[in-house]
Order: C-alpha cells, then sequence, then structure tokens
C-alpha cells in the first residue's frame, strides 16, 4: 500500500476521500466532529506540500441516491473552515460540474448518486478526472466497494492518508506486544463469530460481555431466566468453548433487572442463580474485577462492543468501569469503533487511548481478517 509521504504533491491536484460522515442533530448542528477532525492531517499536509488544489470528497448519513437537502455539506464544509483556518468552496453536486480555481473545494454528498455505492465506472471515472491524485483517509467506508473508495484507484495513483495509514498499522494486532487481552461485548453470538475465531488466533486471554454471554451461558446448559439469546448460536458458541483453549473468560456473576427500562430495580447475582423471570443486563461485580486483575498484565488490550445496556444508566457499571480502567492502563488501547466509540466520547476517555476507531463496520470486518475492498484498491 502506497502512502501519502510516498508523492511529490508539488502542482498536483489531490482528490481526498475523506470520513465527513458525522451525526447532525434536528436543528442542523454538529453533533461529534471527530472524523472531521482526523481529516485535517491529511488535507493540512497536501496544502503545505505543494498542492496546487485541495478537492474533497465524501458522503453523509444514507440519502439513498437522493438529493436530501438536511443531508448537504454546508455544515460540513463550515466547520472544516474553522478546523483548517482556510476558506473552502463549497459546490452544489460531485460530478458533471466545472471545478473553480479556488485552492480547497468540497463536493456535495456524493451518496445524492446512486452510481456511488453501485461502483459505477463512469461515475468513479468522472471524480478521477477532477485530480492527478486521489488519497483515501476513509477507513470507515473501506469496507464497501463504492465508487470513492475503490472504482477511483482504476484512474489515477492512489494512496493511504494518514488516518488511514494509522487505523490499519493499530488494528493490525499480529505483530502487537504480548499479552495480548481483547475485551467483546455487543448483543448476538451471530455477529461475533467470525471475530472471535479470529481473535482466539492472535490473543492471550478473550473477556466477554454483553448480551451474547448469555448464548454461551446456554451452552453450558446454564438456566439464563429471560435473559435475551440466540437458540440457532448454542451449538457454535459451545463449540467456540471447546476450541478457545480456555481463552475465553466469561463472567463468574451479572446483574438482572426483572424489567429493561430507567430506573429498574438491579441485582447481582452468580451466573448459576440467575432466576426464571430476570433479564441480564450487564456483568457482575466481581467479574469486573477480575477483568480489571487480567487487563493489568496486558501490553496490549483490545475493545469492541459494550458491555451491558450502556444506553441506560442502571445498566451501564460494566462498561463504565472497563472503560475507566482501561483508560489509566499502561499497555497500548485499542478500541473498535461503533457503540464502543460512541461509549467512551459519552464518558470523555475516547483521548485516553491510544486509538479509537473511526470505522464501525469496517474495524469490526478488519478485526475479523477480512481483507476490506477500499484496502485492497490501493495495493
Amino acid at each position: 500500500m502506497k502512502t501519502l509521504k510516498e508523492v511529490d504533491l508539488r502542482g498536483k491536484r489531490v482528490l481526498i476521500r475523506a470520513n465527513l460522515d458525522i451525526p447532525i442533530k434536528d436543528d442542523g448542528s454538529i453533533e461529534d466532529d471527530r472524523r472531521l477532525k482526523d481529516n485535517i492531517q491529511t488535507i493540512s499536509y497536501a496544502l503545505k506540500n505543494g498542492a496546487k488544489q485541495v478537492i474533497i470528497i465524501g458522503h453523509l448519513d444514507r440519502p439513498d441516491g437522493k438529493v436530501v437537502e438536511k443531508l448537504r455539506m454546508n455544515v460540513v464544509a463550515k466547520r472544516l473552515e474553522q478546523l483548517l483556518g482556510q476558506k473552502i468552496k463549497k459546490l452544489d453536486d460531485c460530478v458533471d460540474i466545472k471545478i473553480p480555481d479556488d485552492k480547497i473545494i468540497l463536493l456535495e454528498n456524493l451518496r445524492f448518486h446512486a452510481e456511488e455505492e453501485a461502483n459505477d465506472e463512469k461515475f468513479a471515472k468522472k471524480l478521477a478526472g477532477f485530480a492527478d491524485i486521489y488519497v483515501n483517509e476513509c477507513f470507515s467506508a473501506s469496507h464497501r466497494a463504492h465508487a470513492s473508495i475503490v472504482g477511483v484507484t482504476k484512474f489515477i495513483p492512489s494512496y493511504a492518508g494518514f488516518e488511514l495509514e494509522k487505523e490499519i498499522k493499530m488494528l493490525h494486532i499480529d505483530s502487537a506486544e504480548h499479552p495480548i487481552v481483547a475485551i467483546m461485548g455487543g448483543a448476538k453470538v451471530s455477529t461475533k463469530i467470525d471475530l472471535i475465531q479470529n481473535m482466539l488466533k492472535k490473543v492471550d486471554a478473550l473477556l466477554l460481555g454483553g448480551a451474547m454471554i448469555f448464548t454461551f451461558f446456554k451452552a453450558m446448559g446454564l438456566n439464563i431466566g429471560k435473559s435475551k439469546v440466540e437458540d440457532d448460536k448454542v451449538a457454535e458458541a459451545k463449540e467456540l468453548l471447546e476450541i478457545s483453549n480456555k481463552k475465553i473468560i466469561l463472567p463468574v456473576d451479572v446483574r438482572v433487572a426483572s424489567k429493561v427500562e430507567k430506573g429498574a430495580e438491579v441485582r447481582n447475582v452468580p451466573i448459576d442463580k440467575i432466576g426464571a423471570n430476570d433479564i441480564g443486563i450487564d456483568i457482575g461485580e466481581e467479574t469486573i474485577e477480575i477483568y480489571k486483575e487480567i487487563l493489568n498484565k496486558a501490553k496490549t488490550a483490545v475493545w469492541n462492543g459494550p458491555l451491558g445496556i450502556f444506553e441506560i444508566e442502571e445498566f451501564a457499571k460494566g462498561t463504565v468501569e472497563i472503560a475507566e480502567h482501561l483508560a489509566q492502563l499502561k499497555a497500548t488501547t485499542i478500541v473498535g469503533g461503533g457503540d464502543t466509540a460512541a461509549a467512551l466520547d459519552e464518558l470523555k476517555l475516547a483521548e485516553k487511548m491510544n486509538h479509537v476507531s473511526t470505522g464501525g463496520g469496517a474495524s469490526l470486518e478488519f478485526l475479523e481478517g477480512k481483507v476490506l475492498p477500499g484496502i485492497k484498491a490501493l495495493d
């Protein structure tokens, strides 16, 4: 994979596929601009190293190939101007347009055109025609074979941006320092089977939490009350336990409630004392301490998925305490994107981790060992 520092940018028009998909509030203001900030190093580097022009492209949400007024890039352009300290010319479309001479250009939402997600070759060629070189700085969409991620690379020399390069280096844990401890949460075993199988080859311990633990408990013959379970995955959960060589560590106790709602009464029970009407909502207090002790020995810690129903305060104890513990570890701490990143943002702990991925689905697929189309296209 070629990186940005390997190319002479002087006099070149640079097309940067940026990570612009940020949450927008109902009033049109930006809820979280972390992804925008992650593009600044690459954009600034291109400008400082002689680029004739920087053309920024990206998407916002899922307009499904139609123009959606509230998903125009206007608010993105304004915030990028503030972050860069430079004027940005924002255009009203992304193809079949004349590019002005302004130094920094932002094109309209790529997903206003269905051809973007269809990886249409003509659409990709039009995007490529605006520039001399292409830079992928959008790891979070690199698991998608879209025109701006894969198609463009067929027409002009293509490179990885700094943030994309960092994502790959940090999430590629094969060369990480041992002991490596992974923490994995989430609701469903079905979405994590590939990840668990791949992680078992790389880590020294795999600590499980989230609702998926109850499928494992059922595989062990335990009563799980009314806890969430995937009955069709019980056999696979049992097989994972058998092949894990004792690397999979499950909770010894859980926190339960009779209702999943704010203000619900929460009890802490051993895993063999879950009542018929109990709903498991978090890892237990003894488990939290055991997990902390295991993490204390880690040189590398990787976390993907909340350990309880984090959205409800009473059910967030496991996620909060493990997050706070990770934040003060001397180990290299790597956090997968999506809900885990959102939890860290809410707790204001993201900056205390060595790396928080910008990709939800992309980071999950990368950790599963899959080759992402956007990264393969840069080979």
